[in-house]
């Protein structure tokens, strides 16, 4: 059973969700950016810059939440955004390798790594 906040624990991660989560190419960009960034790095949910209304970036992010890709945290009056590494890492070992090596479609032109 997720915490109170939605995430799930660790054991509670699944292949199926999280393969879902990533199947958008909006929240495969952000766990992407995420991935690039030093660990334990925290964004707001804005800097991500998605072409989307608050409403429909508020889903994205629940998406990925409840798939366990990352935490949220509340700062004041802001929500931030922090990619689960260790977790990712332990359930699904080389998934953000893999993440990194296929950068999001609109970064490359094709959705394809360059060799």
């Amino acid at each position: 059973m997720p915490d109170a906040e939605g995430h799930p624990f660790r054991e509670e991660m699944d292949l199926r969700t999280v393969a879902n989560a990533l199947g958008d190419p909006l929240r495969y960009r952000v766990i992407a950016t995420l991935a690039r960034e030093p660990a334990q790095c925290e964004r707001h949910c804005t800097s991500f810059g998605l072409p989307v209304s608050k409403a429909t970036r508020t889903y994205h992010f629940r998406v990925l939440r409840e798939a366990g890709l990352i935490w949220q945290v509340d700062r004041g009056n802001s929500r931030m955004a922090q990619l689960r590494r260790d977790d990712i890492e332990v359930c699904f070992p080389g998934l953000l390798r893999l993440i990194q090596r296929y950068p999001p479609q609109e970064e490359t032109g094709t959705g394809t790594a360059e060799a």
